[in-house]
């Protein structure tokens, strides 16, 4: 596997993110086939990598709210 080097990226902020410092979201959608999601409260954490498919379709049931997990 090889690394990729997401240090020139663009992150934006999840707009469900609240300004508290809880549930801290964001994502570099800039990318054409992955992308990236980290925690913005520990960026040096690293990033989760998703195919731009996968998490289109992600995206789509949250905007639909399915499905429903428990928490």
């Amino acid at each position: 596997m090889r690394a990729i080097d997401l240090s020139s990226v663009s992150w934006r902020r999840s707009s469900y993110s609240n300004s508290s410092g809880g549930n801290c979201v964001e994502v570099a959608p800039n990318l054409p086939s992955l992308v990236p999601v980290r925690d913005s409260k520990d960026p040096a954490r690293g990033a989760l990598l998703f195919a731009s498919p996968a998490w289109a379709a992600f995206v789509d049931g949250v905007r639909r709210e399915e499905p429903r997990w428990a928490a």
